[in-house]
Formats: C-alpha cells, sequence, structure tokens
C-alpha cells in the first residue's frame, strides 16, 4: 500500500510511506539481530544481579551458594546471544574494514566463552568433589 498523500508541514513535506517489505534481509536482520543482543544483555544483567544477591547471601548470611558456577553460566549464556547476533551482522557488511572490525570482536567473544566454560568446568568439578566430601561426613 503506497500513500499518494504528501503532508505539508511549513517548509519540511513527507515523502510518501511505503510498508516494510519483511522479505528483504537487510529490513529484517537489524531487528533480529536487536532482539539478539537485547536478550544477551538480559541474561547478563539477570546473572550479575542473581550473582550479587547471592554473594550477599554468602558473606553475610553464610549461605553456600555456588557461585561461581552459576554467574559463569549466565555470562557464557548471554555472550552465546550476543555472538548470534555478530554471526548475523556479517549478512549485513558493506566494506573489508567492517568486516575485520566484526571478525575481531567475533573472535574475542569465542575466546571469553572458551575461558568461561574452562570456569565452569572447574567450578562443577570443585562442586562435585565437596558434594562426595559432604556425603562421606
Amino acid at each position: 500500500i503506497v500513500s499518494d498523500n504528501v503532508l505539508d508541514y511549513g517548509n519540511v513535506k513527507d515523502e510518501k510511506v511505503y510498508p516494510v517489505d519483511w522479505s528483504d534481509k537487510k529490513t529484517v536482520l537489524p531487528y533480529i539481530i536487536s532482539i539478539l543482543e537485547i536478550m544477551g544483555i538480559l541474561v547478563v544483567a539477570f546473572s550479575g544481579g542473581r550473582a550479587f544477591v547471592q554473594y550477599i547471601g554468602n558473606t553475610f548470611f553464610k549461605k553456600h551458594y555456588d557461585l561461581q558456577y552459576l554467574f559463569a553460566t549466565g555470562l557464557a549464556t548471554g555472550l552465546e546471544f550476543k555472538m548470534a547476533a555478530e554471526i548475523l551482522k556479517t549478512v549485513l557488511i558493506r566494506e573489508m574494514s567492517e568486516l575485520v572490525m566484526l571478525g575481531a570482536i567475533i573472535v574475542l567473544r569465542a575466546l571469553v566463552t572458551i575461558l568461561l566454560r574452562f570456569e565452569i568446568r572447574g567450578a562443577r568439578a570443585k562442586r562435585t568433589f565437596l558434594e562426595e566430601v559432604d556425603k562421606s561426613k
């Protein structure tokens, strides 16, 4: 649907309004990328908030939350959403400099994800060890 009306606001004239073409990747991908990035931010923010509350519980109320493991898994999950958004951005690249910058971001996020996975394994092994010690008592 094309609007034939041109609205006049003094010296400013609006151009014709065209419907959004959802079949065009340049139209759809920015929305998907934004949603994935927001999801990643929300997961990291929620994990950070939860880890802070658990830290307070561990420190002041002598609780025994597995803080490292839960926080690391939340960060890793958030980074996965952000990496998915970065991968989709490769479709929209126009210049080689953008590709280099995006490649560097993807490599850095992948390295952080790998480091977090090692942290998760270490925390999981520690948790398993502590559970076995508690069972043997």
